[in-house]
């Protein structure tokens, strides 16, 4: 058993005091001496060994290798491997036995006199963050600052907790040596360097560099990429040559992306960066693949007001204009024929790979209904369809799937003169006519429906030939030709051997047209005495005898000569 009042007892108990005193000031000194002597602010050369999932060791020229956390190089798009070489400052050991190092160039104060000279200089320090308090957080500058909240630069309270334990840099902005009290500012010295940051990677950044960068947020009209402390647009047709509806469809936030910067605005600090200009052109693969007067499929893209776009393969779009859509109808809005999604198949009708434009038709792949209406509807044989338009000279008749004809006014009626065709004829009614003629390259079909109705004139051409002597009353004179009225509603030009005549003669020898049918009844087939008729002179309401010189079966018309 031992015995307290030994001597040798007590002097192993003070030689164990001492080994275990002399252990702890060890510890602490390892612990702490290198973040409070001048290993802590002086910057020294490294060079990294390995990497890891999460941190960066280096050899900084020690017994044992220091620790760099692998994440704030990440963050910046910074590469780092083995070999690389990077300027440290030492601010500790871990549990592990490893240097903690720093890549921040700024000295810690080591004192009261170098703290006043920083506050004098307004100079940016180191610090640790050592807990959150209240209206704040505790720093570590040497002595014990306090930072409000509101100058951290963290946005809430669980920002603040994360600023626990991490190094920063920051200004102080109040000092009271007597009192020991030092207020330190982060988000000052943040907002500078973010400036600064900004205003060199603008400077650096030149258009035609391609980059790496973070899709940070989405919004309906592009992307906002993180290029390494700015922002670059990615705008919505610069993502991919095929058309994109929503950048969400094709890009999510945090997502590591390359892209080319179009264009670099250091004014107005705004950088336009573009991913599909990284890919060839499909344009550039046209030549030769698509040809005029293939027939193609593709997807209607969009739908304006004079056509409706197709895109035939990411990246090749063609235009159907609004004229080349139907055959069947006067299309007025693209939008009753197609719609955005339709799959639809067309034809080529011109690609210009210089200007990347194609022309492509709708209405060729449905066939052309006027190559079948050349045998259908030849000159003289008879139609039938809905009236389906006006215009002033006449009316327009629907006769088949995109074949209209045209009835002239004139053509309307043969009982009376017509002024506008819809005060006989309606929208919609149906009505027969003949052919008169029929024009494939014009597309145009001329009809007739007086020529269909049975008339006088056609009996009286039906009994008559060219060279019979017939009666007829002069309704009308002009020089050598006149207007003779054959019988009820049949009228001839006239050839007229003129005697001269007063106007005022002519005048006074008028009669009544509506009594011709009672004076002529009595004399009609054989015609007044040629005594009768050669004494007199020709006047109009005189009845002469006359020779067919032409009669037109086919166009109904007749010509007599004088005898």
């Amino acid at each position: 058993m031992s015995n307290p009042g030994n001597p040798d007892h007590e002097s192993s108990l003070e030689s164990a005091e001492s080994t275990e005193s002399f252990d702890t000031i060890l510890s602490q000194y390892e612990q702490t001496h290198s973040r409070r002597s001048g290993e802590g602010g002086k910057q020294i050369s490294g060079t990294v060994v390995s990497v890891t999932a999460d941190s960066v060791i280096v050899d900084i020229g020690y017994k044992t290798e220091g620790v760099l956390p692998l994440a704030p190089f990440q963050a910046a798009g910074e590469a780092v491997e083995t070999g690389t070489k990077l300027l440290v400052s030492v601010k500790g050991r871990n549990e592990e036995g490893y240097y903690e190092l720093s890549r921040l160039r700024v000295e810690q104060p080591k004192d009261w006199s170098a703290l006043e000279k920083a506050f004098e200089d307004k100079a940016v320090i180191v610090g640790t963050v050592t807990g959150v308090v209240k209206g704040g957080l505790t720093v570590d500058v040497g002595v014990r600052a306090f930072m409000p909240g509101s100058r951290s630069g963290a946005r809430d309270a669980a920002e603040m907790e994360k600023l626990v334990g991490q190094e920063i840099r920051c200004r102080i902005i109040k000092l009271d040596a007597a009192e020991e009290d030092v207020v330190v500012d982060r988000r000052a010295v943040a907002e500078e360097e973010d400036r600064s940051t900004k205003e060199r990677r603008y400077a650096e950044t030149q258009e035609g560099d391609v980059i790496s960068g973070t899709v940070r947020s989405l919004t309906d009209y592009g992307a906002f990429v993180d290029i390494g402390g700015v922002d670059g647009l990615l705008h919505i047709s610069d993502i991919a040559w095929s058309r994109v509806e929503k950048p969400a469809d094709v890009l999510t936030v945090g997502q590591q992306i390359e892209a080319k910067v179009l264009k670099v605005e250091a004014a107005g600090k705004r950088i336009s960066l573009g991913m599909k200009q990284l890919l060839p052109h499909p344009w550039d693969a046209v030549a030769g693949k698509y040809v005029t007067g293939e027939r193609v499929r593709g997807t209607v893209t969009r739908v304006t007001d004079f056509g409706a776009f197709v895109e035939l393969e990411p990246g090749i779009e063609g235009m159907v204009h609004i004229s080349e859509m139907s055959w069947a109808k006067k299309v007025r809005k693209p939008g009753d024929m197609v719609k955005r999604g339709d799959v639809v198949e067309v034809m080529i009708l011109g690609v210009n790979v210089e200007e990347r434009r194609m022309s492509l038709g709708l209405k060729q792949t449905l066939g052309d209904p006027w190559i079948e209406a050349a045998e259908r509807f030849t000159a003289g044989s008879q139609v039938e369809g809905p009236v389906v338009s006006f215009t002033k000279f006449g009316a327009f008749v629907q006769l088949a799937e995109g074949v209209e004809g045209m009835i002239h006014v004139s053509e309307i009626s043969a009982e009376k003169r017509i002024e506008r065709p819809q005060d006989v004829l309606r929208v919609g009614q149906v009505v027969k006519a003949k052919v008169l003629e029929f024009d494939k390259e014009k597309r145009q079909l001329k009809l007739s429906m007086k020529q269909l109705v049975p008339t006088g004139l056609d009996d009286y051409i039906a009994e008559h030939a060219q060279g019979d002597v017939v009666s007829g009353r002069l309704i009308d004179i002009s020089e050598e030709h006149g207007t003779v009225e054959l019988g009820e509603g049949i009228r001839a030009r006239g050839r007229l051997v003129v005697e001269a005549a007063a106007p005022e003669e002519a005048k006074a020898s008028a009669v009544d047209l509506s009594s011709f049918s009672s004076m002529l009844a009595a004399r009609w087939k054989n015609g007044p005495a040629a005594s009768e008729a050669k004494a007199e002179p020709v006047r109009v309401g005189q009845i002469r005898r006359f020779r067919i010189a032409l009669l037109d079966r086919e166009a109904k018309k007749i010509e007599v000569q004088l005898v």
